[in-house]
């Protein structure tokens, strides 16, 4: 039975409680925020708190604990749940509270919902070596999308538009730019330039899309943040997905047509590489894949 931290109280998941008045239940009115964890570390924390800290901010959310507190908590879920080995990740939620149903906010002394629970993950190494396909699909979503909330129908259907259709993942087009995926963001290389949709509202800033840019750098791979278009994808040479419980993950089909040579890319691998040493320290990448 895991063990699970709601409103001041680590307890089992079997006896949370929320309020059917909860402003996340009734308005999706509420950020989250999900970071990996390799062998009991938080991958990236800092990145995590720094992007909710400014979710918090946009949405004038003001819960009682600090963002100290909320790395404390979520180490201290990763030994409660036995959980300093192998691969996981913790889920936070934050929401405006309950109170009285209102399209404007409750009484400032509202205290906001905090909700923290880690979870096992598996690595999808198997489709890594292969690649995956993806699907467009029009972007219709509000012009927010960097902050984090928990309003994600526009993400759901997307994602099951691509599960509808057999592949991994639905990428957004918007005014026929590529901005990002459902729950990834989206790069591709492009006459050996690796482009991605810039850090915009358009987009969420992902933790992992930060960290593969550094690394492209670091590796000298010619980049810039420039958004490309859907009459640019049959000439891709490459593409890949990044996100959290994804990493680097090598795009080999777009909407049926093949992306290169339909195999995983070089640049992807040597992106992923770096990634995997990150997250990984001294384990040899071929190991980690």
């Amino acid at each position: 039975m895991s063990t699970i931290y709601l409103n001041g109280e680590f307890l089992p998941r079997s006896e949370a409680r929320l309020s059917i008045d909860d402003r996340g239940f009734i308005f999706g009115d509420g950020i989250y925020e999900v970071t990996r964890v390799v062998d009991g570390t938080l991958f990236e924390s800092n990145r995590h708190l720094r992007r909710l800290g400014r979710g918090l901010a946009d949405m004038r959310l003001s819960p009682s604990e600090s963002l100290a507190d909320i790395e404390e908590i979520s180490l201290r879920l990763l030994r409660e749940n036995a959980m300093t080995e192998g691969e996981g990740m913790i889920y936070l939620q934050i929401t405006r509270g309950a109170a009285p149903r209102t399209h404007y906010f409750p009484p400032a002394n509202t205290p906001c919902t905090v909700f923290l629970a880690p979870q096992r993950f598996v690595v999808p190494h198997d489709k890594r070596s292969t690649g995956v396909s993806v699907v467009t699909t029009p972007d219709t979503r509000w012009s927010r999308c960097d902050i984090k909330t928990v309003n994600l129908i526009p993400a759901v259907l997307a994602r099951q538009y691509a599960v509808d259709c057999g592949v991994f993942e639905a990428i957004f087009v918007r005014d026929s730019a590529i901005t990002e995926g459902s729950h990834t963001n989206f790069f591709g290389v492009l006459d050996g330039e690796l482009r991605t949709y810039p850090a915009s509202n358009y987009i969420l800033g992902g933790v992992t899309r930060e960290v593969v840019i550094e690394v492209a750098r670091e590796l000298g791979v010619p980049f810039v943040e420039r958004q490309f278009h859907v009459q640019d994808l049959p000439r891709l040479e490459e593409a890949f997905l990044t996100g959290t419980t994804t990493d680097v993950m090598p795009v080999v089909q777009i909407d049926g047509r093949q992306v290169g040579s339909g195999r995983p890319g070089s640049i992807t691998m040597q992106l992923y590489d770096g990634l995997a040493r990150r997250l990984y320290g001294n384990v040899p990448a071929a190991f980690a894949r």
